[in-house]
């Protein structure tokens, strides 16, 4: 892969990475790190209604799937970033072959080949039960 190509998806990966870390953090700072009074906006002593403490509960869980999906991005692009450092970036980890750079530009976090991924996902179909 030519020094210039690598240099642009590195910069690539360390923007997405930045935004998705701010996602994470806008996350965590409007709905984790908050209890269920404050997220409610009520103040009182009141107790909740059983009704708005599930809605809470559900937006909560939600919030909760959403920021386990981005960390393991943020991971895959920490994971694409210290390839880069050690040089073995672009390299599938199941065959051993060379990503195309097509598929690196539209997912520079990949860790297989276009063949190894629909290997991969054709497995993941005939796994799981319908």
């Amino acid at each position: 892969m030519e020094k210039e190509e690598l240099q642009k998806l590195k910069v690539q990966l360390e923007a997405e990475r930045v935004k998705i870390a701010d996602g994470l953090n806008h996350i965590e700072r409007d709905n984790l790190n908050r209890s269920q009074r404050d997220a409610s906006g009520d103040l009182s002593g009141y107790s909740f209604h059983m009704a708005d403490v599930a809605t809470d509960n559900f937006d909560r869980e939600f919030s909760l799937d959403i920021a386990s999906g981005e960390q393991t991005l943020l991971n895959r692009i920490d994971e694409a970033l210290r390839k880069i450092q050690e040089g073995t970036f672009g390299i599938c980890e199941n065959c051993q072959k060379l990503i195309s750079m097509k598929r690196l530009k539209a997912v520079p976090y990949a860790r297989l080949c276009i063949k190894c991924k629909e290997d991969e996902e054709k497995n993941e179909r005939r796994e799981s039960p319908s």
